[in-house]
């Protein structure tokens, strides 16, 4: 990574801001977290003159956070991905998302979920329509998978935490607001399972925790489906996933995506203010799913 000079060079935070301190850079970094890579794309996103940004993406790759991918060789073009270093800006990018839910959006409180009609229920909701992005998360140790399943559709509810016993929440965790009702979530789900599975669904779970977190977590409570570690907030940053941050670690807050085998994100849930409830609604969205072509076919 090019080095610059600084009058404070030993200082880590003043050479990191000298990287990517400027307003355009982090938006152009969670742009290409979240798959626009190309330079029209991201231009027509962020709404910048094509010379500002011309001259940082030259200098987020001549920094290593961004490389250049060959798409078409007459005449050349290139797609703009993320290195190891990029990836390691995506705690950055949650930090100041959550900074700003907190106390730029809402009022300070520490919450695990959102208002109905807060800013950010309403962004997340205008991720129908999306693609869920081509990554794979943490599936077990040394093991990863895609989110989207092999059935018609993929139900990913995204949870903020559970564990196999109650000592290793952290402390404070029943106080914050949404973030209790997680082992009930997961066990409604498994014994509605053959429900979902009747309409051609998959139901994956995912959280930030550890993958060795969630084996002890699905053995106790007989989860039968999966559970995928977002640890490295892959997913949360490529769909900007609202998250909250404690016992020192980003949790998700918990919502639920429906997906078609193409990927495309049909319905968002969010807030999910009763977890059992959620899951008795995204039943009744999956049923109006899959019944569309039947009434189609018969009028």
């Amino acid at each position: 990574m090019r080095s610059r000079k600084s009058p404070e060079a030993e200082c880590a935070i003043e050479q990191a801001a000298a990287v990517v301190g400027e307003w355009w850079t982090l938006l152009i970094v969670r742009d290409v977290a979240s798959g626009i890579n190309r330079f029209d794309e991201l231009q027509a996103e962020l709404q910048i003159s094509r010379r500002v940004l011309s001259e940082r993406l030259a200098a987020l790759v001549a920094d290593g956070v961004l490389e250049r991918r060959l798409y078409q060789a007459r005449p050349p073009r290139y797609e703009y991905h993320l290195t190891p270093a990029g990836y390691g800006l995506t705690p950055v990018l949650m930090a100041l998302q959550d900074w700003g839910a907190r106390f730029l959006l809402g009022d300070g409180t520490l919450t695990a979920t959102g208002g109905p009609r807060s800013q950010e229920a309403r962004r997340v909701r205008k991720m129908v329509g999306t693609d869920v992005p081509q990554i794979t998360l943490a599936a077990g140790e040394d093991v990863r998978a895609d989110p989207i399943g092999t059935s018609d559709w993929t139900v990913i509810y995204c949870y903020p935490g559970a564990h196999a016993t109650s000592g290793a929440y952290p402390a404070g965790w029943s106080e914050i607001p949404g973030a209790a009702g997680c082992t009930l979530e997961a066990t409604t789900f498994r014994d509605r399972i053959d429900e979902f599975a009747a309409h051609g669904a998959e139901v994956v779970g995912v959280s930030t925790q550890w993958p060795q977190e969630q084996a002890a977590f699905a053995a106790t409570a007989r989860v039968p489906y999966r559970l995928l570690s977002d640890q490295d907030l892959q997913l949360a940053v490529a769909l900007r996933l609202p998250t909250f941050h404690a016992g020192a670690r980003n949790h998700l807050k918990r919502l639920t995506l429906i997906a078609g085998a193409d990927r495309r994100i049909r319905h968002v849930l969010y807030p999910i203010p009763d977890p059992v409830a959620s899951v008795e609604h995204t039943l009744v969205l999956l049923e109006r799913l899959t019944a569309r072509p039947a009434m189609r076919a018969g009028a």
